[in-house]
């Protein structure tokens, strides 16, 4: 096929491309503790459908030990030609509070070109991306294809990892496309060198058997959720920096957002200042970043005048690409303890984490993208980091060193991923799509 007759595949693949997105997105497949498994299993049933109808011929699930299947999909190399793998992943983060979206978050709703609801960006618009362009083809692939779609790679995704440790052969590949990423904006393409790794842990402090009269006791009962909030305050310091020792800021060496642009991605309201120090670059991929996640404390809608005799919170640790998540998690649960006061007791459980990981920007492959965008986007994409962590990329690196890894995607910093009102532009979801079908072709003639 040229690379006319793939633009014309891919922009005629669309309309479909679109319903298959809404019908993945309206099924809540979140991979949490406490959530029903039987919508995760429902997604992976239409994954796997959807990469039947890509013209794979061989597609099938795959247990993986203590988690959810991964969908795995392949169509063996022409003589000579390389094989690529595509990466992407069917779980969808916890919607939150409904009343917080504009639309149902399990309803996806088209308004303005944009597709809204959760899962619509992260990650479902990469399956849809690898579908629609494996389309394109329709089963003559010019170079082998594997495809991995893991079932819970928001929550702990470490699962996969182990999985690719014992099968190695399984997705084995000289080329590794990530599509778990995205632009900096609509329509700037742009190619991600670099995540953060992550770790995750929940902290319970308790002080008294039982929540006891403020009023009667108030003053003299130590309480739980106060040593619990003095303990998080304490990870940062005026500025919003980390006091946690061991943890210094890093540097990133492309160019990342202004401060403008950020403020209004963000949403910060007027008047708030940001937090940290150093460039948003640094300070947003290549520097540590904790963040409370979850509180488990009384709402204010049943509070009763009582000392807490119990508080747990959720916490996030964001850790630099050449950052140990384990070493660093060690180090915050470490300098907690030691800021507890009153010598409350402390129980430190659920336990996650993630390697970061830092890209070449060299080689075929990423020569062979650099011609899609370029052609997909009209002009050629620039580097830029991710503070996010993408738990199996670093144990592909480890595996595969040869190969190389390529991070985009439909994800443009507005989607509001992990957040309410998530949305894909359609637009961008396009080019997208064409950018990996244009890409196979670009690394078939390489070859």
């Amino acid at each position: 096929m040229t690379p006319d007759q793939i633009q014309s595949a891919v922009a005629a693949a669309m309309p479909q491309a679109v319903e298959d997105l809404k019908r993945l997105s309206a099924i809540p497949s979140v991979a949490f503790p406490g959530h029903p498994e039987q919508p995760v299993l429902a997604a992976a049933a239409v994954t796997e459908e959807l990469l039947r109808s890509a013209g794979l011929p061989h597609v099938q699930q795959i247990p993986v030990e203590g988690s959810f299947p991964a969908v795995y999909g392949e169509a063996p190399a022409p003589p000579g030609a390389p094989t690529v793998l595509l990466y992407a992943h069917y779980d969808v983060q916890p919607p939150g509070d409904p009343a917080a979206w504009r639309t149902p978050p399990f309803e996806p709703t088209l308004i303005d070109g944009k597709l809204y609801g959760r899962g619509t960006a992260d990650d479902k618009s990469g399956i849809i991306s690898h579908v629609a362009a494996l389309r394109a083809f329709q089963g003559r692939f010019p170079v082998g294809i594997k495809v991995i779609v893991e079932g819970q790679e928001e929550y702990a995704g470490e699962r996969l990892e182990a999985f690719v440790d014992r099968n190695p052969d399984l997705l084995r590949a000289d080329a590794i496309v990530v599509a778990d990423t995205g632009n900096p904006r609509v329509g700037d393409p742009s190619v991600t060198t670099s995540l953060r790794g992550m770790a995750a842990f929940t902290i319970e402090v308790r002080t008294l058997k039982e929540p006891v009269h403020s009023g009667q006791f108030g003053g003299a009962a130590p309480d739980a959720l106060a040593a619990l909030m003095r303990m998080l305050t304490a990870l940062h310091d005026e500025n919003g920096d980390i006091r946690v020792p061991g943890l210094p800021r890093g540097a990133f060496l492309g160019q990342g957002p202004s401060e403008d642009e950020f403020r209004k991605t963000v949403g910060v309201l007027d008047q708030v200042s940001l937090v940290g120090s150093g460039s948003l670059a640094d300070r947003l991929w290549s520097s540590y970043a904790i963040t409370v996640t979850g509180l488990d404390v009384p709402n204010v809608s049943g509070a009763i005048n009582a000392v807490q005799a119990v508080a747990r919170a959720r916490v996030t640790v964001r850790v630099p690409p050449a950052g140990d998540p384990k070493t660093t998690v060690d180090a915050v649960m470490d300098f907690l303890r030691q800021v507890t006061p009153w010598s409350a007791k402390v129980t430190i459980t659920d336990f996650v984490v993630g390697s970061g990981f830092h890209a070449d920007s060299g080689g075929k492959a990423r020569a062979a993208v650099n011609r899609a965008m370029e052609r997909a986007f009209g002009r050629p994409p620039r580097d830029v980091g991710a503070g996010g962590s993408i738990p199996l990329v670093n144990t592909l690196v480890k595996q595969f060193p040869a190969a190389e890894i390529l991070l985009f995607g439909a994800e443009d910093e507005d989607a509001a991923t992990h957040a309410p009102n998530e949305r894909v532009d359609l637009e961008e979801l396009h080019r997208v799509a064409l950018t990996e079908a244009l890409f196979l072709l670009e690394l078939a003639q390489d070859a």
